[in-house]
């Protein structure tokens, strides 16, 4: 007599948000208070905290400082973009990198909160 085991792992089930914009705009600051003075008043932490969230490494916006341009800032928000599959053009990215840095980078963090979907990992028990 042969016995076979069969092991279904769950699978992790996301409900996905299908909106293809930004869920607030470059200057909705009071959407997010605190947020926004955070990064007002300390950008550097507030920037490189959001990469940390983002699970980009820690110190990577410290980078755009040495450039006319902030090159991670827009390459940042352009894989928001992406990940999220929000509609823009890196015209748009580039701009809001350039004139609005602060503003893009509390809208990313905005949209990263209001698309975070939690993951929820059930172990299976030994029958």
């Amino acid at each position: 007599m042969t016995s076979k085991m069969v092991i279904n792992q769950p699978q992790p089930v996301m409900v996905a948000q299908e909106s293809d914009e930004w869920g607030s705009g470059i200057c909705d600051c009071c959407d997010d208070v605190p947020e926004c003075c955070c990064a007002f008043w300390c950008f550097p932490c507030f920037a490189c905290k959001t990469t940390k969230t983002y699970g980009q490494c820690l110190c990577l916006p410290l980078l755009d400082m040495f450039g006319g341009i902030p090159p991670i800032t827009m390459s940042m928000r352009v894989s928001m973009r992406q990940r999220y599959g929000i509609k823009g053009t890196m015209c748009k990215d580039c701009l809001f990198a350039t004139c609005c840095t602060a503003c893009t980078w509390c809208q990313m963090s905005r949209e990263m909160k209001r698309r975070n979907i939690q993951i929820v990992l059930v172990s299976a028990k030994n029958a």
